[in-house]
């Protein structure tokens, strides 16, 4: 019989037990006093065989609304995107699937390629001149360039627009607190960054500023005028971006940005209840040292044969504790694999088709819902999100709607009082004319 996992018999015990040198389980715990032990019973569910539990586990799963049986306008940062057949395929082969941290070059040359891979394609995407082998998560990794903006400019005070999302803001503040470092928030007009009151709030003190391109609410930030206000103050210009938007918007390395960070879910990578993901992180070549983690580098052997090893590595582990940069332990290379197959399977045509399609897609499904009575919210050029007002609350509505096998948009009232029923709509190219129809048919009675 195959087993998934190598169950243990009682006559493994005994021989374990025996091995070791003791007669029973709770000699192990001899040291522990009796009046400390818990004697109870666990309340959990008794044990069940494996053909009963996976039935209850279906059963549990079939509770939740996947991408899959409904159609998704749920965005606000993890989207339901094309990801070619090719992406699970190469990341299901065992070299790749089971491969840890390469910290030995001479067996790791695969695993190491496919990484100096995605660095590559995404200092094209980001225009910037190099990128790390991968963070957590697009959050973590803008909380991590706050904390490098701090560390190179010796300030202790960062801002932060107020359009970047309200998880990633909340992950930010997190780690300023163990760095005290003072988080700021710059509010918005109109939906994008207020830039007056981003020059009455920057100064000679503030380490950097934050700004998400395209931003929560969809919207296209002014990145040149931003960077304008920002270096006038050598503060560090921070942008965290989505890389399948860049397909089509101008990369913010073309605007002088100095560290662009984000997530890579938006290729190949399942929405998967929010994680995990990659986040991505881009620096310019001055800043290439103070990148946390560590970068794969290219280089040739003995022989003259292209080769690739770990360079770089300012982290924790591999240099003194207080010279490191960040103590980042490990990155998502498995899912930076599934990014660098898909953006190789769709090329530079493809990723820039599939970003003028959600732009498109999503204006179509504004134009319509205007149509019916909805007032759209931050008027304007955006990605592939937008907001509209609607007559009661959105908790509501996306109830009604999942009974119509919709999951509807992201509800702005849980993170930003003055839009109390907004709802923020996203459309990617996978959602059809037919699904957007739908989509506001059911809408029909909402709007403001």
């Amino acid at each position: 019989m195959k087993h998934r996992y190598l169950p243990m018999t009682e006559q493994d015990k005994k021989e374990m037990l025996k091995q070791i040198g003791v007669d029973s389980v709770e000699e192990l715990f001899s040291d522990i006093p009796e009046s400390v032990r818990f004697n109870g019973e666990y309340q959990i569910k008794p044990k069940k065989s494996e053909s009963a539990l996976l039935k209850e586990l279906t059963k549990l799963s079939q509770k939740n609304a996947d991408a899959k049986a409904n159609v998704s306008f749920l965005g606000a940062g993890v989207y339901d995107h094309y990801s070619p057949v090719i992406v699970d395929h190469v990341i299901s082969r065992s070299e790749f699937y089971t491969a840890y941290t390469p910290y030995q070059p001479e067996i790791s040359q695969g695993e190491l390629q496919a990484i100096f891979e995605f660095q590559t394609m995404i200092c094209e995407l980001t225009g910037m001149d190099v990128a790390n082998s991968s963070m957590y998560d697009g959050a973590t990794a803008l909380a991590e360039a706050g904390m490098l903006s701090a560390g190179t400019t010796k300030r202790k005070k960062i801002l932060l627009s107020s359009t970047v999302h309200p998880e990633a803001k909340e992950v930010v503040r997190t780690y300023a607190k163990g760095q005290y470092i003072e988080v700021v928030e710059v509010p918005h007009k109109d939906g994008i960054t207020d830039l007056d009151a981003l020059k009455q709030q920057i100064g000679n003190d503030i380490a950097a500023v934050m700004i998400q391109y395209p931003n929560f609410f969809g919207k296209i930030e002014p990145l040149k005028e931003l960077e304008e206000i920002i270096h006038e103050h050598k503060s560090l210009f921070i942008v965290s971006s989505n890389p399948l938007a860049l397909g089509a918007l101008t990369p913010p390395g073309k605007f002088h940005a100095d560290i662009v960070v984000g997530d890579a879910q938006v290729f190949g990578i399942p929405m998967g209840l929010g994680g995990p993901h990659c986040g991505y992180f881009a620096v310019t070549s001055k800043l290439m040292r103070k990148v946390p983690g560590r970068l794969v580098g290219q280089t040739v052997d003995e022989s003259g044969q292209r080769g690739f090893v770990l360079t770089l590595q300012a982290r924790e582990q591999h240099i003194r504790r207080d010279k490191a940069t960040s103590n980042i332990c490990s990155n998502q290379a498995l899912n930076a694999l599934a990014a660098s197959v898909a953006m190789t399977a769709l090329g530079k045509q493809g990723v820039k088709e599939m970003a003028v399609a959600n732009i498109q897609k999503a204006h179509y499904a504004k134009t319509k819902l205007a149509q019916v009575g909805f007032e759209i919210v931050f008027a304007g050029p955006s990605f592939n999100e937008f907001v509209i007002k609607c007559n009661q609350d959105i908790a509501n509505i996306n109830q009604k709607l999942l009974n119509s096998g919709i999951i509807g948009g992201y509800d702005l009232g849980r993170d930003f009082k003055e839009l109390k029923n907004h709802m923020l709509v996203a459309v990617t190219e996978l959602r059809t004319k037919e699904e957007i129809d739908q989509f506001v048919t059911e809408m029909e009675d909402y709007h403001g």
